[in-house]
């Protein structure tokens, strides 16, 4: 890996000029910036709000990006990384194939003692859920730190695929740091959550947990004994499209739009865009909506999202064409998504007290590690957007939050204490930029050799590749569950589906 310079080197010390580093000069001469490089892998809206996230709140730089659709890449660029000049080369792939391609040339010249441009330290992977497996896959052999957005993978398979690649067998201790784009671990509400939880242990032993998503260490984990779900998709299928829509499968050219309460217009434009938001949800349409507002007007910007909200398909275009892209206008009625819109799941522990070895009561070596619930519920027609809710229930007191205010009640003294976390910008309540700090910190203090990549994996990125894998599990053995209408066990699960298949115990 190249070496990283004093920090004081790094963009972020530089100002910014309509959106672009006078630093971006440095990158486009003969000796580009040499402090902590990175590489964004998809210029959509994740992209973009990672590479925001990076500039604004580290002192690393987004060195790199590739990206298929030229427009995006070369938008994308613009903003972060060459600003009015032109690309070095190493700045600007078209595909994450070229960007690997270029990269084990470079380190062959490298390795040969000639003089080669500069690398990346890490890669924030933001394309497309299905294909996060082939380029986690592809890059593996390279060793390079690794953000991969959120899913891991789409199917189980792909996920044991993932993880034999970045930690085959017999090979003891990883070679370079992984995280994963669960954000929310990350915000200021989420953390001091925890810390009350956990930390201050404020309720006492936890015993049952309610959570509901309006989309509108040392000792061994304690594991769920049991996972079940249920849910459907109830209401946005074919059976309960309007009659007047007739067999229209767009909004911009649908009879009963006006009638039609989830209208991509009314909502994209009406909702937000007309008055003044163009960030999200309107950024995901098109980033570069967010910047023809302030460089063209609002009339282009409205132009642009009617524009691209009017794409459609018909009887005629190839199946495999109307599921590979994402179309915002689509009749919500005329989908293809199966996901449930209302969907319940619980999961289930069962006391799990430390092994006896351990000089501790029997009451110590259930600290934690008791038995109890949790339920999570997830449904689309709620009037909170994405403002997750929840409580949780203690042997001392109890927990009610909010996306804004963590109340705490104790049941000795019979009063509420009231908590209101800090709100900064970004997305997902400062978690975009809490995330993005705590993977530039850990591949700092690997690169600067001040941790191995298993301490800074634990100390700044909170979770092993071992939990991403079993977090993504759980989301399987919940689906299992709800498509078969049983109760999981989690452990014989695990061993059939997990262990069987990687012939290890994680």
């Amino acid at each position: 890996m190249d070496p990283i310079l004093n920090d004081s080197q790094a963009p972020g010390h530089q100002p910014v000029v309509n959106g672009n580093r006078e630093a971006a000069s440095l990158q486009t001469s003969a000796s580009p910036y040499t402090g902590l490089r990175l590489l964004i892998i998809g210029a959509g809206a994740r992209g973009n709000a990672y590479a925001r996230a990076v500039t604004d709140s580290t002192n690393a730089c987004i060195y790199a990006v590739a990206e298929p659709v030229q427009t995006k890449r070369e938008a994308f660029g613009r903003k972060y990384i060459w600003g009015d000049g032109e690309p070095v080369v190493g700045q600007s792939f078209s595909d994450w194939q070229d960007f690997r391609n270029y990269e084990v040339a470079r380190r062959k010249q490298r390795d040969d003692g000639e003089s080669v441009g500069a690398g990346v330290h890490g890669v924030f992977i933001c394309t497309l859920d299905e294909m996060h497996a082939e380029i986690i896959i592809g890059l593996a052999p390279l060793n390079m730190h690794v953000m991969c957005e959120k899913p891991l993978a789409t199917t189980l398979k792909d996920c044991l695929n993932i993880y034999r690649s970045l930690q085959p067998p017999r090979v003891k201790a990883p070679k370079a740091l992984f995280s994963i784009g669960h954000v929310l671990h990350y915000s200021p509400h989420n953390m001091l959550l925890r810390k009350l939880l956990l930390e201050d242990a404020i309720i006492g032993e936890v015993l049952s947990i309610e959570h509901t998503e309006p989309v509108g260490s040392k000792d061994p984990p304690h594991l769920p004994t049991h996972v079940c779900s249920m849910g459907s998709l109830k209401y946005f299928k074919r059976s309960r499209k309007p009659g007047l829509a007739g067999a229209a499968t767009n909004c911009s050219s649908c009879p009963a739009e006006k009638e039609c309460i989830y209208s991509a217009k009314k909502i994209y434009e009406g909702k937000f865009l007309a008055s003044g938001n163009a960030g999200w949800p309107v950024h995901i349409v098109d980033p570069e909506i967010e910047d023809l507002v302030g460089t063209k007007g609002m009339t282009w910007a409205i132009a642009r999202l009617r524009e691209r909200l009017a794409e459609d398909y018909s009887d005629r275009t190839p199946q495999e064409e109307i599921e590979r892209r994402p179309w915002f206008g689509r009749c919500v009625y005329e989908s293809d998504n199966d996901v449930c819109d209302d969907q319940i799941v619980t999961l289930t522990w069962d006391d799990d007290p430390l092994p006896h070895d351990q000089n501790l009561s029997t009451s110590e070596r259930l600290n934690g590690r008791g038995a109890k619930t949790a339920v999570f519920h997830m449904i689309a027609h709620t009037e909170k957007q994405c403002e997750r809710s929840g409580r949780v229930y203690g042997s001392k007191g109890e927990i009610e939050y909010d996306s804004k205010t963590i109340r705490v009640y104790d049941f000795a003294t019979s009063q509420a204490e009231m908590h209101y976390p800090d709100q900064p910008g970004g997305g997902h309540g400062g978690g975009d930029d809490g995330l993005t700090k705590h993977f530039v910190d850990a591949i700092k203090a690997v690169e600067k050799d001040a941790e191995n990549v298993e301490d800074a994996q634990a100390v700044h990125i909170g979770c092993t590749l071992d939990d991403i894998i079993r977090s993504h599990a759980m989301v399987f053995a919940a689906e299992e569950a709800r498509r078969k209408k049983t109760v999981i066990d989690w452990a014989g699960w695990w061993k059939e589906n997990i262990e069987s298949a990687l012939r290890t115990s994680l």
